[in-house]
This record gives structure tokens, C-alpha cells and sequence, in this order.
């Protein structure tokens, strides 16, 4: 498995200090997030493609948000976040469909995102919709040679698996955030496996903590302190044959974020390395 980190789409100039910084912590492989489509054009392309290449820097996947309103939590969360809300759905289709095209510029052939509360109820009037929505997407992608992948969080794994089946298309996936199902409690990532494991083509790496009341996520921990089992999670996908990429997210800033990034490589080497050597 491929070891790497998220690397925020900033202005061209600082992106090479970004790209040369993971070379300078051994780091080959990132995903490039963005939430502005100001920025995805084709002047913007050519100067990261470039850049990559001369830091040789592969990205595994590009990480497209959308815009509007977005809260984290579980109060306004489902009224603001992903295609689930109508009244931001038409806009935000768009933006996935031209940030799938920047990536595709890029030689990227995965595009992450959060789609929302996915209804946990497939009666509910609003899933139909938005999985029509969802399918607009990824057949724009597939046009593209593109993977559309989920990132876990505000849906149970079974509600993402149904999307998957009511959208049918065969570009769908995950990025599994092995922190955001504990953070919005809604499944643990070693037992996710069991309903989504074969979808997954490329992880979260992150760590933390069950919600402890009803309106707020829990808290993000550095990886190993928090409740995510990562040897059980990396023996359930070496035994679904995953060896893809791992991309470590640490939401913090600072020194400390690079320090807890060092760690977590460590971290899950050791346990991966563990778990191979006993095979």
C-alpha cells in the first residue's frame, strides 16, 4: 500500500513549497483538495501538472468540493452538506462534473466528495432525487474514464451501499475516512468492510472518537489514540486484496500536524508490515 497525504489546492506559487515538502518527509503520493472551482482551470492544471512532475509527486485522487453553505454537525449538517439538499443540488452536480474535468486534466482518474445525509430510508422522497443526481455525476465521469467515490461520514454504510445500487452505474467507490464514521456515529470501519469493503479505492487515514451528545460530531484524535481499530481495518482489506492508497488526514495546522503525519506513516507500517509478515 501507498502511504500518502492531502495537499490543499492553493495559489500555483505555493504549491511547489507543498510538493516539496513531501518530498522532504519521503511522501510520493497525496490527494489534491478543493473547494474553489475558481480555480480549476486549464492554466491552473498545466502549472500543477508541471509541478508534479517535477517534484514526482503522483496524485491518487482529487478531492472536488462544491459551494454553498457547509456545517459539520448533525443540527444543520443535513440542510447544508453534499447533492442531498434540492435547493443547492443543480449547482453543486455542475461543480463535480467541471472538477471532475480538472482532474482529468491532471491524469487523475478518481474525484472524491461528501455527498450529504444520504436517507437512511429509501422512501424518503428525497433519496430518488438525489440518487438521480448522483448519476448525472457519474456518468459525466465515466465519460471521463473516472471513478466517482464517496467519502464515508454522514451515511450509515448500508444507505451508501443502496445509493450504489438505485444509481448502477459501475464508477462508483469509496474514499474511506476511517474517523468520520466514528465522528458521526454511524458504523465502525473494521465492520464497514463487510457492506462497502469491495467499493473502497482509497482511505482517510484518521483517528477518533464517538460522538457524546446529540448535536455536535465527536472529536479527531491522532491516529492510535482514538477508537479506530487499524489492525483489524488493514487485516479486513489485505484480505479483500486492497493495495492501494492510504492517505493520512490530520485536520489540525501547525508543526504538530506535520509531527502527528510522521507518526501515523509509522504507525501503519508497523501494522502493516506486522500483518503481511504473519501471512
Amino acid at each position: 500500500m501507498q502511504i500518502g497525504v492531502c495537499v490543499q489546492f492553493d495559489a500555483i506559487e505555493r504549491m511547489g513549497e507543498k510538493f516539496a515538502n513531501l518530498r522532504k518527509n519521503d511522501f510520493t503520493t497525496c490527494q489534491i483538495l478543493s473547494w474553489d472551482p475558481a480555480m480549476w482551470t486549464k492554466e491552473n492544471a498545466d502549472a500543477v501538472k508541471a509541478l508534479l512532475d517535477e517534484y514526482g509527486v503522483t496524485p491518487s485522487a482529487f478531492w472536488c468540493g462544491w459551494i454553498g453553505p457547509k456545517v459539520w454537525n448533525f443540527t444543520e449538517g443535513p440542510k447544508t452538506l453534499g447533492l442531498v439538499p434540492e435547493e443547492y443540488r443543480a449547482e453543486r452536480v455542475q461543480n463535480l462534473c467541471d472538477g471532475a474535468d480538472f482532474a482529468a486534466s491532471l491524469g487523475i482518474t478518481d474525484v472524491i466528495t461528501h455527498m450529504g445525509f444520504i436517507p437512511e430510508d429509501p422512501n424518503d422522497p428525497v433519496f430518488v432525487p438525489f440518487c438521480d443526481a448522483v448519476r448525472t455525476v457519474a456518468e459525466h465521469l465515466k465519460k471521463n474514464g473516472q471513478y466517482l467515490l464517496f467519502e464515508t461520514g454522514q451515511e450509515t454504510p448500508v444507505a451508501m451501499l443502496r445509493c450504489f445500487e438505485t444509481v448502477g452505474t459501475d464508477n462508483l467507490g469509496v474514499n474511506l475516512d476511517t474517523a468520520n464514521l466514528i465522528l458521526y456515529g454511524k458504523a465502525n470501519p473494521v465492520d464497514a468492510l463487510d457492506v462497502i469493503g469491495r467499493y473502497v479505492r482509497n482511505l482517510h487515514a484518521k483517528d477518533g472518537f464517538y460522538p457524546t451528545d446529540g448535536m455536535n460530531l465527536g472529536h479527531e484524535a491522532r491516529l492510535g489514540d482514538g477508537r479506530v481499530d487499524f489492525h483489524g481495518l488493514f487485516a479486513g482489506l489485505i484480505a479483500l486484496g486492497y493495495d492501494g492508497h492510504v492517505t493520512i488526514e490530520r485536520e489540525i495546522s501547525g508543526e504538530q500536524q506535520n509531527l502527528d503525519i510522521l507518526h501515523a506513516r509509522e504507525y501503519m507500517n508497523n501494522i502493516i508490515n506486522g500483518i503481511k509478515n504473519k501471512m
